[in-house]
Formats: structure tokens, sequence, C-alpha cells
């Protein structure tokens, strides 16, 4: 059973944007410095996820992207789903060609799990994770360290 990097980023984005959006549209190079997932790597995400109305984007000074919906209307599956990720512990991808192209003996068990870590995420949202309180520690520290970064810049150019 595996989640790719594809859906563990998009679902980190998504985060990183929520607990951010009382600052308003949030600039994907604050959250590529955040979380460290490359800048055009997360391009391609948000263009997914904005086509799939989990994100919207806002173009001009103070631009980014903020959440299409409400924080509780947003799933961790919403977002896996919205980048094209499957959650498939078969072999064979769900489609039963497992075994020399028949359906091995436990095709059936993967393929339920597959169906409950998908309910499972499903009953999961953006507002649950929010508002835990390890996720907030972690969301200020890394506020944090990137103030630091920007001060250090600035205080290096300054005369």
């Amino acid at each position: 059973m595996k989640l790719t990097t594809k859906g563990r980023y998009a679902v980190t984005a998504i985060l990183d944007l929520a607990l951010h959006e009382d600052r308003g549209p949030t600039n994907l190079a604050h959250i590529s410095s955040r979380q460290g997932i490359s800048l055009s790597y997360l391009e391609q995400l948000f263009s997914k996820m904005r086509r799939q109305d989990i994100v919207k984007s806002v173009r001009g000074p103070g631009g980014g992207y903020q959440l299409s919906k409400q924080k509780h209307e947003i799933s961790i599956a919403d977002i896996v789903d919205s980048v094209s990720e499957s959650i498939d512990a078969t072999k064979c991808q769900g489609n039963g060609g497992c075994q020399q192209g028949g359906t091995c003996l436990t095709h059936h068990l993967w393929l339920d799990l597959s169906n409950e870590i998908h309910s499972f995420l499903s009953s999961i949202t953006i507002e649950d994770l929010v508002s835990r309180k390890e996720i907030i520690q972690v969301s200020a520290k890394q506020d944090r360290s990137e103030e630091n970064s920007i001060q250090a810049v600035l205080s290096s150019i300054e005369p």
C-alpha cells in the first residue's frame, strides 16, 4: 500500500493554504518555502486541483490561491482524488489482472482495504486537521523559520 508523493504533497499544500487563509491568497512560492516542495511541482498540482474546484486562483498583486470551498467541505480523499492519485493496495491497480491476467486469491481483500482507506480519508476534512494542536504548532514553527530566513536575506542586503 502506497500513497505517492503527488498525493502527500497535494494534501500538505492544501493544509498549508488553509492554515494561512486569514492572510488572503497564498503565493505558491510561500508554500514551497515552508513545505520544501518545488515550485514547479506545486504549479502542476494546483493546476489539477483548480480544475477539480479544490482551489481558485486570484490574479494580480497580492494574488495567489485560496480554497474554493469551506474547509469542512473538502476531504482528504477529495484532494488526493483531484490530483489523479489512486489509493490502491492491490497488485493489479484494481483491474483483477494480478495473476497472469486473472484474479489472485487475495485480490478482494486488498480491494476492500483500498476502499476502507478511501472511506477513512473521505471522513477527514481540512477543518479537522487545521484544528489539531500539533498541526498548529508545526505551522507556527514553519512560519517562524520562514520569517527568520526572510530577515536574514534582508539584513544581508541592507548597508
